[in-house]
């Protein structure tokens, strides 16, 4: 797995977008006592469900490789001139 520039930055944007999607989506309500961790997963499960992303092999899915798949799909929403794409 290479690792993108602005990983950390992307994913943080990525999981802020992730969040948005699920609950405009109407099929979660995150609560503020819901870990990062239940909500990471819960956000890789639905992008994949809908086809946005593309799965994992299950022996393969961590927390690291799903902040990673994150990390991409909101990478490849931005346009190329972004500055955390540079």
């Amino acid at each position: 797995m290479k690792k993108l520039k602005n990983e950390a930055a992307l994913f943080k944007e990525a999981f802020h977008a992730g969040v948005k999607y699920a609950e405009g989506r109407g099929v979660v309500e995150f609560e503020p006592h819901d870990s990062a961790s239940e909500k990471l997963l819960y956000i890789y499960r639905l992008l994949v469900h809908d086809k946005v992303i593309q799965p994992l092999p299950e022996d393969q899915v961590a927390e690291m490789t799903m902040r990673h798949k994150l990390a991409i799909w909101y990478s490849k929403q931005l346009p190329k001139d972004h500055p955390l794409l540079k």
